[in-house]
């Protein structure tokens, strides 16, 4: 799960942008997917997560759906839920019935979603366009991702589809040689949202163990 949040932030960081110039085709690309997504006020998705070997075989793979708006988010996936009010982080284990709260530093955690409208990271990685490819019928543009600074990765390529302009994918490298991919599709911009939508109220579920670690 963290993997995951590590390439959904980095890809909301790069959403968001605001930076100086280094590639200007990479910046091009960039610059088209922030006006897109700046217009929205908040954003919806199916995301599919898949973790590769250092040889590329498939060790393990989890689908679900995550819900931003603002510094609030919601990712649901099989078995776990992970919900944050702004402030706030719940950790919801189904299967153990636990609910873990901690609170919520957007700076310190570096792995968030809400990331999305930031572009507060923008300065910790270098971006180059690294040509065009098909996936899945899409013709998408691919930005290569160097951490400025030291990171638990080497690179990450993100996915953008020429035709909408949204990002719909990407891969991160591991210095193990692993590596962690992910596919984003249904985008729904503006999706309705609820305050309820972004917090754990445990009186609505009755026998969850809440562990509370602040």
């Amino acid at each position: 799960m963290k993997k995951f949040l590590s390439l959904l932030l980095i890809t909301a960081t790069f959403i968001s942008f605001q930076s100086h110039a280094q590639d200007a085709k990479a910046k091009a690309v960039l610059d088209k997917l922030s006006a897109k997504v700046k217009t929205m006020s908040s954003l919806k998705a199916n995301f599919v997560f898949s973790m590769n070997d250092a040889k590329g075989a498939s060790k393990a793979s989890k689908s679900g759906t995550f819900l931003m708006q603002g510094n609030k988010f919601r990712v649901n996936m099989t078995g776990q839920q992970l919900i944050c009010d702004g402030s706030t982080l719940w950790t919801y284990l189904v299967a153990n019935k636990e609910v873990q709260v901690s609170d919520y530093d957007a700076n310190a955690q570096g792995i968030s979603p809400a990331k999305l409208f930031s572009g507060s990271y923008t300065k910790d990685y270098k971006y180059t366009y690294a040509g065009a490819k098909t996936i899945s019928g899409k013709a998408v543009d691919m930005i290569e991702l160097m951490p400025v600074n030291g990171k638990s990765f080497k690179k990450i390529v993100l996915y953008v589809d020429q035709k909408t302009s949204m990002v719909n994918g990407g891969v991160m490298y591991d210095k193990s040689g692993s590596s962690y991919s992910y596919t984003i599709s249904g985008v729904t911009p503006n999706a309705k949202v609820a305050a309820t939508d972004f917090t754990f109220d445990p009186k609505k579920n009755p026998g969850v163990e809440v562990v509370d670690l602040r």
